[in-house]
Protein backbone atom coordinates (compact mmCIF):
# COMPACT_ATOMS: atom_id res chain seq x y z
CA UNK A 1 0.00 0.00 0.00
CA UNK A 2 1.89 3.24 -0.88
CA UNK A 3 -1.61 5.53 0.09
CA UNK A 4 -1.78 7.38 3.37
CA UNK A 5 -5.21 7.01 4.59
CA UNK A 6 -7.14 7.64 7.70
CA UNK A 7 -9.71 5.09 9.20
CA UNK A 8 -11.79 6.21 11.63
CA UNK A 9 -13.96 3.83 14.66
CA UNK A 10 -17.68 5.85 15.79
CA UNK A 11 -19.45 5.01 19.11
CA UNK A 12 -22.88 6.92 19.17
CA UNK A 13 -21.93 9.00 16.39
CA UNK A 14 -18.88 10.66 17.84
CA UNK A 15 -15.19 9.27 17.41
CA UNK A 16 -13.54 7.11 19.61
CA UNK A 17 -10.28 6.39 18.21
CA UNK A 18 -8.73 6.48 14.77
CA UNK A 19 -5.90 5.01 12.44
CA UNK A 20 -4.03 6.70 10.22
CA UNK A 21 -2.17 4.10 7.66
CA UNK A 22 1.15 5.21 5.71
CA UNK A 23 2.60 3.95 3.21
CA UNK A 24 4.00 0.74 3.70
CA UNK A 25 5.84 -2.60 1.92
CA UNK A 26 3.93 -6.16 1.51
CA UNK A 27 4.22 -7.81 4.63
CA UNK A 28 5.61 -5.10 7.31
CA UNK A 29 3.93 -5.79 10.86
CA UNK A 30 4.05 -3.65 13.85
CA UNK A 31 6.76 -4.75 16.13
CA UNK A 32 7.18 -1.72 18.76
CA UNK A 33 5.33 1.57 19.19
CA UNK A 34 6.57 4.72 19.73
CA UNK A 35 4.70 7.34 21.95
CA UNK A 36 4.90 11.07 20.60
CA UNK A 37 2.32 13.11 22.14
CA UNK A 38 -1.03 11.86 24.77
CA UNK A 39 -2.95 9.97 22.59
CA UNK A 40 -0.55 9.96 19.75
CA UNK A 41 1.21 6.32 19.12
CA UNK A 42 3.21 5.27 15.78
CA UNK A 43 3.34 1.61 15.09
CA UNK A 44 6.46 1.05 13.75
CA UNK A 45 8.62 -2.07 11.75
CA UNK A 46 11.69 -4.00 12.77
CA UNK A 47 13.54 -1.70 10.95
CA UNK A 48 12.20 1.48 12.49
CA UNK A 49 9.69 2.53 9.46
CA UNK A 50 6.29 3.71 10.67
CA UNK A 51 3.70 2.35 9.06
CA UNK A 52 0.58 3.85 11.27
CA UNK A 53 -0.59 6.25 14.01
CA UNK A 54 -2.74 5.33 16.46
CA UNK A 55 -5.33 7.95 16.99
CA UNK A 56 -6.65 7.07 20.98
CA UNK A 57 -8.21 10.57 21.75
CA UNK A 58 -9.24 11.71 18.13
CA UNK A 59 -10.61 15.17 19.84
CA UNK A 60 -7.10 15.83 21.02
CA UNK A 61 -5.68 15.49 17.56
CA UNK A 62 -4.23 18.70 15.17
CA UNK A 63 -2.74 18.31 11.94
CA UNK A 64 0.14 20.06 13.34
CA UNK A 65 0.71 17.21 16.09
CA UNK A 66 -0.14 14.58 13.24
CA UNK A 67 2.56 16.47 10.31
CA UNK A 68 5.26 17.04 13.17
CA UNK A 69 5.02 13.19 13.63
CA UNK A 70 5.25 12.42 9.85
CA UNK A 71 7.96 15.07 9.73
CA UNK A 72 10.20 13.49 12.06
CA UNK A 73 10.24 10.00 9.84
CA UNK A 74 10.56 11.91 6.35
CA UNK A 75 7.39 11.70 5.45
CA UNK A 76 5.09 14.32 3.58
CA UNK A 77 2.76 16.27 5.79
CA UNK A 78 -1.12 15.61 5.43
CA UNK A 79 -3.98 19.02 4.89
CA UNK A 80 -5.69 19.05 7.79
CA UNK A 81 -8.97 18.16 5.66
CA UNK A 82 -7.61 14.67 6.08
CA UNK A 83 -8.54 15.14 10.10
CA UNK A 84 -11.94 16.56 8.97
CA UNK A 85 -13.76 13.17 9.99
CA UNK A 86 -11.86 13.38 13.31
CA UNK A 87 -14.46 16.78 14.62
CA UNK A 88 -17.26 16.04 16.79
CA UNK A 89 -20.34 15.73 15.32
CA UNK A 90 -22.84 17.78 16.94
Amino acid sequence: MQETYLEVTFRGGQPLAAYLYLPRQEGDRSVRVQEHRAGLLVDLTADGRPIGIEIAIPALVTVEAVNEILAAYGLEPIDSVELTPLRRVA
